[in-house]
């Protein structure tokens, strides 16, 4: 029997021949990220046992994104703690303040991203990564700190379940509209520690960008991991992104690889979508929650806060004035500078929209963008839960950008179609 994808790469990772799932293995990591709210206790629990050291200081990523900017006096002193950290053990990509992103978007386009790796990071939308063909999966502080000390971490192998996505997307329909009608179908725990392995027609028409918003998602089903295989536009992304190792290795699935469940989509009957609060299964089409009044719209985050989603939001808002408050949040300076050199910033500024710097803070409900009891957000994150953005009696209703656009101009969820 042959092998999926993910269990190929966890195969390599153990030094093993082959691996089954449930069987548990010992990996070898590849890339260990490192954040601002769950890194420092991560070195809390290090230091209280003594050990002050990293496997290597070249596989260790760090960056401050959830709090970035720092917002009131704790976020201060986690961002001391990370910089004191990060100094101290020399390490050698350390973006910082001015460099500093969200970490999702961050590290695929600095290059830290290669297929076949293992990747962990103490965020559970680390599983961003699979779209490049490679392993990676989010973990709490303490696996963090076994990570940055060893370099290893244990794996239940999981078993993989297979999304094929037929057909081609129809105008205003964009992945974000496929993750949603997918985790709507399967629901929040339709991969519970599965492998949410994607291919199919439709997929080749993708971006890297827009497969990404597709595997970010993946922990919104319950995966492990998601992953996507790798054709001619990884390949061509990875050319552009790459810098000091630029060699990898290619896994792909056997033929004859076995997968738990598989799934099957024609994409081109998929509509704009929106996850009606309080889950992102909560997945209906536009037309069925047309109208609903909202008092902001966010466009942003480690889903959609790359360049070609700040592209897609501006096409819409051009000449137009938003009817609520508008929040647009590019994801790393590098998306920054190229929306404001791509005069996206104009657009973004005349039709009234607020234009921040790279942060996480309104995706959990932590600043820029905190909703008040009561009011109603269209926003282009991943997760909707009570409270996510800010009051517990406050609403989140996941779309698209072009949904988001779209519904900032009329103030009440939209068609984005009734805007191309």
């Amino acid at each position: 029997m042959g092998m999926t994808i993910t269990e190929k790469i966890l195969a390599r990772a153990a030094n093993k021949n082959s691996v089954r799932p449930g069987e548990l293995v010992d990996a070898q990591l590849d890339v260990v990220l490192f954040i601002d709210v769950t890194g420092p206790p991560a070195v809390s629990m290090l230091e209280t046992r003594g050990i002050d050291k990293v496997f290597d200081r070249e596989k260790i990523i760090v960056t401050p994104d959830h709090f970035q900017p720092a917002k009131d006096i704790k976020s201060a002193e986690l961002h001391k703690r990370l910089d004191q950290w990060a100094r101290r053990h020399n390490i050698k990509y350390y973006y910082k303040l001015g460099r500093a992103g969200v970490c999702h978007a961050l590290l695929p386009e600095q290059g830290h991203i290669r297929p076949g790796e293992v990747i962990i990071g103490p965020d559970s939308h680390t599983c961003t990564y699979g779209a490049f063909a490679a392993f990676s999966t989010g973990v709490g502080s303490t696996d963090l700190a076994a990570a940055i000390a060893t370099g290893k971490l244990w794996f239940r192998v999981p078993a993989s379940m297979k999304f094929v996505l037929s057909g081609k997307l129809g105008p205003g329909v964009y992945s974000k509209d496929v993750i949603l009608a997918v985790i709507a179908r399967i629901g929040v725990d339709g991969t519970l520690y599965k492998a949410m392995e994607f291919t199919g027609s439709a997929l080749k028409s993708m971006s890297m960008e827009a497969r990404m918003t597709m595997t970010n998602m993946a922990i919104e089903a319950g995966a492990k991991n998601g992953i996507i295989g790798f054709d001619q536009t990884t390949k061509q992304y990875l050319d552009e992104h790459l810098k000091d190792k630029k060699d990898y290795t290619i896994y792909e699935s056997n033929s004859d690889a076995k997968y738990e469940e598989v799934e099957e989509f024609d994409c081109s009957k998929i509509e704009p979508m929106v996850a009606l609060p309080h889950l992102p299964s909560n997945g209906v089409t536009i037309s069925e929650c047309s109208a609903k009044q909202m008092d902001q719209a966010y466009i942003g985050s480690c889903t959609n806060g790359r360049i070609e989603d700040l592209r897609i939001a501006a096409k819409i808002l051009k000449g137009k004035q938003v009817a609520i408050r508008t929040i647009i949040v590019p994801a790393t300076p590098t998306i920054w500078k190229q929306a404001k050199d791509e005069d996206l910033f104009d657009i973004f500024y005349d039709a009234g929209c607020v234009i921040a710097a790279p942060t996480c803070g309104a995706c959990l409900g932590g600043f820029m963008g905190v909703l008040a009891e009561g009011e109603k957000c269209v926003s282009t994150t991943n997760r909707n839960f009570v409270g996510r953005m800010g009051h517990p009696k406050s609403e989140v209703y996941l779309a698209s950008p072009a949904t988001a656009a779209a519904s900032a101009i009329e103030g009440k969820l939209t068609d984005p179609r009734e805007y191309l």
